[in-house]
């Protein structure tokens, strides 16, 4: 499937939530499980982003937008058209720097922080690895 196909898009999902429900209020089963077809995509998508994004900022780099752009090219950037990948990595560069992105988990120092992220990436990669698996085994990755 080409990636603009497999694109996240959520007007198509709200379009698909809208169709699903008649002017008798009866809903459609069809449209109805396609929009959260295409929900479940998208946060599988962006929960890849998201462990990737955290183990970067264990990583010491400062520049966050190094490592949101990074995440992004491993796990988004092949969903989305070229210049939604050019206007994304724009805008990563008005990300505040590691050290604020530490102070506002609010856990105290940055090593605290960094002890926490350190507690928290696995269980987001087995989240994310769990729903993989299941993805896979119900053929729900490469749904239209």
């Amino acid at each position: 499937m080409a990636a603009a196909e497999a694109a996240f898009s959520l007007r198509e999902v709200l379009d698909a939530f809208r169709r699903c429900v008649t002017e008798q209020q009866e809903v459609l089963l069809e449209p109805y499980l396609s929009g959260w077809r295409g929900l479940i995509r998208g946060l599988h998508r962006a929960l890849r982003w998201l462990q990737l994004f955290l183990q970067g900022l264990l990583s010491g780099e400062s520049r966050t937008s190094v490592l949101c752009t990074d995440a992004y090219n491993a796990s988004l950037a092949e969903h989305h058209p070229w210049l939604i990948r050019k206007a994304a990595t724009v805008a990563f560069c008005a990300l505040p720097s590691r050290d604020a992105f530490l102070d506002i988990m609010n856990v105290g120092t940055n090593e605290e922080a960094e002890a926490v992220l350190g507690e928290a990436i696995p269980y987001i990669s087995q989240v994310y690895s769990i729903t993989q698996e299941l993805f896979e085994r119900h053929q729900l990755l490469d749904l239209p």
